[in-house]
């Protein structure tokens, strides 16, 4: 499972860390693969492959005439990059990807479970101050938590 959240440079090429503990599950999971597309929030969400197949296998047999199949195609598939992890634990993130998250010198890395939120440090910092105690204590009771 994906948890905890980790900072790491981004070089002029696009090329960030991987976090070594996100690559360990990778490793163990077989691959060195992971599928990363954008959210509709300012941020980026990367897959294992594994775990995208079946997304996409989902998706795919789904009515594709369904105006919510488009729009999650249009969102997720359509800016989905498969990228893989070289010799030094680096991915590169495409620039189509950097740009929707305004990703520039520094990316903050979040871990969700299934996948990773991949976001700006200005945009993430933004995001957690936006919450406040009392929505985040309604969603845990909401959810039964």
């Amino acid at each position: 499972m994906f948890r905890g959240q980790f900072e790491h440079s981004i070089d002029a090429k696009g090329r960030t860390s991987l976090p070594a503990r996100f690559r360990e599950i990778l490793a163990a999971r077989g691959s060195d693969r992971l599928v990363v597309t954008a959210d509709i929030e300012p941020c980026l969400l990367a897959f294992p492959l594994d775990h995208w197949q079946e997304i996409e296998a989902k998706l795919a047999a789904l009515p594709r005439l369904d105006h919510r199949v488009k729009l999650v195609k249009r969102v997720y598939i359509g800016n989905a990059h498969e990228v893989s992890v070289d010799s030094a634990g680096r991915i590169l993130i495409p620039p189509p990807l950097r740009e929707h998250a305004s990703l520039g010198k520094e990316a903050v890395f979040a871990g969700q479970i299934e996948h990773v939120e991949i976001w700006s440090r200005a945009s993430w910092q933004k995001t957690r101050d936006q919450v406040s105690s009392e929505e985040f204590q309604q969603a845990l009771d909401g959810l039964g938590i």
